[in-house]
């Protein structure tokens, strides 16, 4: 029997999105057999730096693309939202799964929603795409950074006196913790993170067996709206933590585009919307950058520290 090997991180969120993967793939090819691969990366190392204090996107995957260019995993299953947008020569993404909510949660001690939160409330995030976003709406608030696996921030709402933390839906509920969710924020509030949502398998591009396999998880639907996402972030920021989000769906036939820039502070939030064909995502992702550069928007990067890795 044939042996693929699956890469994956090992928090628990990673481990079910992977056997998540490996199960559907089960499903359709019964002859293969499918053998975990955890490993831990940079990203799971560094837990009390900031993210954007350790450096650009890759945290959490560059360790996972070195085994896949060796040869010691065939695949491997990120969270879509953390995988930079330039690949290392060699990988490409092979396959997208059907999104989940892209939304964010907040989850309170009290059980207050966003509005309800007293002033000044300590609010625990790692992101600065959401702390800028809800400083814009609630100047009031004080950001907390917030990292670690999922248990270790409801842990920590708890030990560091927080009154509310903030995180992506599709993680509260994959890991079953939808009583946890005091309120969903709706998307003029906080955009989401680019592919938010998505799961991504990540293969070698010469490697046909596996490309062809994994078309078994694969939803074209998600990846049109992710590949207009993507290109945006590319066309903005080329890889490093900023405060952009950017979340595209298919309304009538078309694909709308929204996105956000951000200052640090929260004091500007630029914002464009627009349609394009479900055929062009990636001009519709250039279109959409190019509005936000003309609002200002590369100057606000420049600011946030942009870097090109």
């Amino acid at each position: 029997m044939k042996i693929i090997k699956v890469g994956t991180r090992q928090s628990p969120l990673a481990l079910w999105q992977t056997n998540y993967v490996i199960e559907a793939l089960k499903q359709k090819y019964s002859d293969y057999q499918f053998e975990l691969v955890p490993m831990c990366t940079k990203g799971d190392k560094f837990l009390h730096v900031s993210l954007d204090k350790v450096g650009g996107k890759g945290l959490f995957t560059k360790e996972l693309e070195t085994g896949l260019l060796a040869g010691s995993i065939d695949f491997a299953v990120h969270s879509l939202k953390d995988l930079p947008t330039q690949l290392p020569p060699g990988l490409l993404i092979g396959a997208v799964t059907e999104r989940h909510d892209p939304r964010e949660v907040l989850i309170s001690k009290k059980g207050k929603g966003f509005n309800e939160l007293p002033r000044g409330a300590r609010i625990g995030t790692s992101s600065l795409r959401r702390k800028a976003q809800l400083l814009y709406h609630r100047p009031d608030l004080i950001m907390v950074d917030l990292r670690g696996n999922l248990q270790t921030r409801l842990k920590k709402m708890e030990s560091q006196n927080l009154d509310a933390i903030v995180l992506a839906a599709a993680g509260v509920e994959r890991l079953g913790w939808q009583d946890k969710i005091t309120e969903k924020l709706d998307c003029s509030l906080c955009l989401p993170a680019a592919g938010q949502g998505a799961l991504a398998i990540e293969v070698r591009e010469d490697d046909d067996f596996i490309l062809s396999l994994i078309q078994g998880v694969h939803d074209e639907a998600t990846a049109r709206c992710v590949t207009a996402e993507r290109t945006l972030l590319d066309a903005l920021e080329g890889g490093c933590h900023v405060p952009v989000g950017a979340l595209a769906e298919e309304q009538d036939e078309k694909l709308y585009l929204e996105a956000i820039v951000g200052s640090l502070d929260g004091k500007v939030v630029l914002r464009e919307k627009m349609y394009g064909s479900c055929k062009e995502p990636q001009t519709l992702g250039l279109q959409v950058a190019e509005h936000l550069k003309k609002q200002g928007a590369a100057e606000l990067l420049e600011k946030a520290g942009v870097c090109n890795e």
